[in-house]
C-alpha cells in the first residue's frame, strides 16, 4: 500500500470548529483577503471555499440570514445570479477552465456543510480533473494553494 501524504490538511482537521455563521460573521469584518471573501455586492458577496473541491472554488451568499432560496428576497435572487455570472467570467479569465458546475445545497442530507445559510456553489472544471485519487483512495488532490486562487481571482475583479 502506497502512502500519500497531505500535510496541509492537518489545518483543517486540528482547527476549532468554527462557531458562528461565517457568511453573517465574516462580512462585518474589515479582514477580507484573510477571510477569502472576493467581492462585495449590495445585497450579496463572493467568498472561496476554504476547503475547495477545485482550485478557483467560489461561493456566493447574501448577507442576510436566510436557510433556502425560496426567503431570498427579489434583490437578493438576482444579485446572487448576477455575481454568478460576474464570477464565471472573472474565473474563465484567470484560470482558463473547461467547464463549471453550479449549485445549492439545500439541507445536510443534501451535502449542505452550512445549511442554514443558503449559498451558491461556483466549482471550476478542467478535463482530466477527476482522476482515480477519489475513487481508489477517497482523496482528493487540490493542485493549488487557496492563498494563490485568491490572489488569481482578485487580479480580475
Amino acid at each position: 500500500m502506497e502512502r500519500i501524504f497531505a500535510p496541509w490538511r492537518i489545518r483543517y482537521i486540528e482547527a476549532p470548529k468554527y462557531e458562528g455563521c461565517i457568511f453573517c460573521d465574516f462580512p462585518k469584518e474589515n479582514r477580507d483577503e484573510e477571510r477569502l471573501i472576493l467581492y462585495r455586492g449590495k445585497s450579496c458577496f463572493v467568498i472561496m471555499n476554504n476547503y475547495p473541491y477545485n482550485p478557483g472554488h467560489v461561493m456566493v451568499a447574501p448577507y442576510r440570514h436566510v436557510a433556502s432560496i425560496e426567503e431570498l428576497n427579489d434583490d437578493e435572487a438576482l444579485e446572487m445570479m448576477k455575481l454568478s455570472q460576474k464570477m464565471v467570467e472573472v474565473i474563465k479569465k484567470a484560470m482558463n477552465p473547461d467547464g463549471f458546475n453550479l449549485g445549492i445545497n439545500l439541507g445536510r442530507v443534501a451535502g449542505a456543510g452550512i445549511e442554514d445559510h443558503v449559498h451558491l456553489h461556483i466549482v471550476p472544471r478542467w478535463n482530466g480533473d477527476t482522476n482515480f485519487m477519489p475513487v481508489l483512495a477517497d482523496v482528493k488532490v487540490i493542485p493549488e494553494a487557496i492563498e494563490e486562487s485568491y490572489k488569481k481571482l482578485k487580479k480580475y475583479l
